[in-house]
């Protein structure tokens, strides 16, 4: 039996449908004809909801990236050593990453949350050291984490959330890091949703076809050696998850519960983001989706979750790289229902503009 840390249950902060309404209204008041900014009036709407002002404001974001090592990796699924989880995060550090370059770009906050590395890492400016192991289990062996594992990596992501908050964070972005983790995501996918594993399964790092094939057999051999196990979703993601996603869950569940509302990035934090929703159903509100990943399996987890994204650029880099591209149309729907004048204000008739 898995058992899952009490707070992962609390109730989430409370949204404001009152000021919901309210900026579906005022929306209608601007110089515009109705509904003519498309996609841009839901998230503003959706930011005044979250945030429960009229005119929302999105200055400050916050993007913590989760770095492990998968003991699936044992299984050849990836296209790269395990050594690159590692090398990684010294890249990160030294900002030379995607994220790193987007993060300065948007002005946002950035850190690593380093969970296990197999390679032994050194201290690293912007780095956090929140070793749990080496790596998780290999999961095709036995579980992928103990419980007390688990019980770590979700307080490395609600340490994330509250550091976040501290920094008085308008939007969260969760980025993460580990050689065969699309692995481990996949296997997630395919527990939650019952769905055969070769509909999920993609080139993750850049595995040919065969691979692919390779990948859906190791999962399959690890969802039926877990198969009695998988009871909950805290159990699905002991046994078959990696400490960056489970901190992602974390993150994700402490967010919603502090009021921060989560820019979601694509294939292994949506997967985390399905957990997390699993665990504590009230999450979902807090969640924005960014962009469509080019894994397969991201489709089928935005389907269950009912996600409306913003942006299909067949992106699949990870890190929170989708997320970070998509905050300035986020920035740009914020600032134009807080900035645009209506119809009153400017003098303007409205009639002939919404008919």
């Amino acid at each position: 039996m898995t058992m899952k840390p009490e707070w992962t249950s609390a109730a989430v902060s409370p949204v404001n449908l009152e000021m919901r309404d309210q900026a579906m209204a005022y929306q209608d008041q601007l110089t515009k004809p109705q509904g003519s900014l498309g996609q841009l009036e839901r998230i503003a709407v959706q930011f005044s909801a979250l945030q429960g002002r009229l005119k929302p404001e999105l200055e400050r974001v916050s993007i913590t990236v989760f770095a492990a090592d998968h003991g699936v990796a044992d299984e050849g699924v990836s296209a790269f050593p395990q050594a690159v989880t590692a090398e990684m995060v010294r890249n990160f550090s030294r900002g030379g990453a995607a994220i790193c370059v987007l993060a300065r770009q948007i002005g946002a906050s950035f850190e690593v949350v380093n969970l296990g590395t197999v390679a032994v890492l050194e201290p690293l400016p912007s780095v956090l050291d929140r070793r749990i192991a080496p790596a998780t289990a290999n999961l095709c062996v036995t579980a992928a984490m103990t419980q007390d594992q688990l019980t770590q990596a979700l307080a490395a992501g609600f340490e994330a959330a509250e550091r976040a908050q501290q920094q008085g964070a308008q939007l969260f972005i969760g980025g993460e890091m580990g050689i065969a983790n699309t692995t481990s995501a996949t296997a997630l996918a395919a527990a939650i949703l019952e769905r055969p594993v070769i509909e999920l399964s993609g080139p993750g790092t850049g595995v040919d076809a065969s691979g692919v094939l390779h990948k859906v057999e190791v999962i399959e051999r690890a969802l039926e050696l877990h198969r009695q196990a998988l009871k909950d979703p805290a159990a699905v993601l002991r046994c078959l998850g990696g400490f960056e996603i489970a901190a992602l869950v974390g993150a994700f569940i402490r967010c919603a519960q502090r009021g921060i509302p989560v820019l979601v990035d694509g294939f292994i934090t949506t997967a985390a983001a399905l957990i997390a929703c699993r665990i504590n159903p009230g999450v979902r509100t807090w969640l924005l989706f960014s962009h469509n990943s080019a894994e397969p399996g991201h489709r089928a987890m935005q389907h269950a979750l009912e996600a409306e994204t913003v942006l299909d650029l067949g992106m699949r880099l990870g890190e929170g790289s989708g997320a970070a591209v998509a905050v300035p149309l986020l920035r740009s729907a914020c600032v134009l229902q807080a900035e645009m004048s209506t119809f009153a204000d400017a003098a303007v008739s409205d009639q002939g503009l919404n008919v």
